[in-house]
């Protein structure tokens, strides 16, 4: 996450492309380049040719997603993405008669039951 934060940092800084150097010198700045060479290579060869801003803007409808959700990002930044469908819930019919909702008539009686 510290990777791609610093890469996000770097293009609003005004670098469209940065490089290798660029990021770990953000990340040297606050401590944190310590272990992050291979993350680094793997962001920079998957971001490679691709606009940040398609990216971005494909990921946006999937961020209020609760389930689980794989996005993949093929040649020219298209998206797709697989969702697992819901499960359905199945509610039972109740009958009010046989409800424990009301209680009302445990304290003071039900004039109209005729049990009582």
């Amino acid at each position: 996450m510290k990777v791609i934060a610093a890469y996000l940092l770097a293009v609003l800084g005004g670098n469209k492309e940065p490089t290798f150097e660029d990021i770990k010198n953000i990340l040297g700045s606050v401590g944190a380049a310590d272990d992050s060479d291979e993350r680094i290579q793997l962001l920079l060869s998957q971001l490679k040719g691709k606009d940040l801003n398609e990216l971005i803007a494909c990921g946006r409808n999937k961020l209020f997603v609760c389930a689980p959700v794989v996005v993949t990002v093929g040649d020219g930044g298209a998206c797709s993405v697989a969702v697992p469908k819901k499960e359905e819930k199945v509610e039972e019919n109740i009958d009010p008669e046989d409800s424990d909702d009301d209680w009302s008539d445990l304290y003071f009686g039900d004039p109209l039951r005729e049990d009582w």
